[in-house]
């Protein structure tokens, strides 16, 4: 498919609303939000989150739509918190949660702003051409109501766009032969992904786990003994990023150039303020 878009446009405003959308994943509002409705365990609460809109799905459809968690690590929490909190009951805790950080991290002035309330009518446009077709998480997400107030329709419309490009990433990495383990280990190596102790310690894979994706990939030349990515390597995951946005330019291109262009540079102001008051944790990403 050709486009009338610059180069990676698209890829470059995902890479501001994805930010925008993960926030709240870090803060410590979710926690208290989910704490009050009886979620305490913060890995409880990620799966919950994300997978509310769902409904209360097993640790199967979680594990298949999320794709790089152990399925040991999901089912110790999915559906058991269902019995908790109901998927209704999470996705209103999940808004107080939301509107709470957006405002701790923004401001009330640039909350108000009429600048984030034309990134929320550019984001909520692009949405127009999203398409729930073989896109779960998406589709999901499509199904919730539009909220009222500019920032949380910014956050809405940044969440679809995040889960619409994140469904057809899993489509690219499933036809590029990827399992979960080898998905996260390529992505790290290209200096862009979690770091190894962050994924470790979120995603529920051991090091055995690690170093075994690890052989497998430099069996295939994609890595190198110091775990760096091969010259073929590095165009393997630019194929996949390609691809992605292949699977993800409608959006885009109903947007349009010069809408692209504005809701890019109007996310790099809010996203700007957003890491400059400290919205994710040190040591996320990188190779160590």
């Amino acid at each position: 498919m050709t486009s009338s878009l610059p180069e990676r446009a698209g890829r470059r405003c995902h890479s501001l609303l994805n930010p925008f959308h993960s926030a709240h994943y870090f803060s410590p509002d979710l926690g208290r939000e989910l704490a009050a409705v009886g979620v305490e365990d913060a890995r409880a609460a990620y799966f919950a989150v994300r997978a509310a809109p769902m409904g209360g799905v097993g640790a199967g459809v979680v594990t298949a739509t999320f794709f790089n968690f152990r399925y040991e690590l999901v089912a110790k929490h999915v559906p058991a918190v269902w019995e908790t909190a109901s998927p209704p009951v999470v996705l209103a805790a999940r808004a107080r949660a939301v509107d709470a950080t957006l405002r701790r991290l923004l401001g009330e002035e640039l909350i108000a702003s009429k600048e984030v309330a034309e990134a929320a009518e550019l984001a909520l446009r692009a949405t127009e051409a999203c398409a729930r077709t073989a896109r779960p998480l998406y589709a999901a997400h499509a199904d919730l109501p539009v909220p009222e107030r500019p920032h949380l329709a910014l956050w809405h419309a940044s969440t679809l766009l995040r889960e619409h490009r994140g469904d057809g990433h899993l489509a690219a990495l499933m036809d590029a032969g990827l399992d979960p383990v080898e998905a996260l280990v390529s992505h790290t190596a290209t200096g862009k992904g979690m770091s190894p102790k962050w994924v470790l310690g979120t995603r529920g894979w051991t090091r055995d786990d690690w170093d075994t994706a690890s052989a497998r990939l430099r069996k295939r030349g994609l890595l190198d003994a110091e775990g760096e990515l091969t010259e073929t390597g590095v165009a393997f995951r630019q194929q996949i990023e390609a691809a992605t946005d292949r699977l993800d330019l409608a959006p885009y291109e109903h947007l349009g150039a010069a809408g692209v262009q504005r809701l890019t540079e109007l996310m790099s102001g809010l996203v700007t303020v957003l890491l400059s008051a400290g919205a994710f944790p040190a040591g996320m990403t990188g190779k160590s």
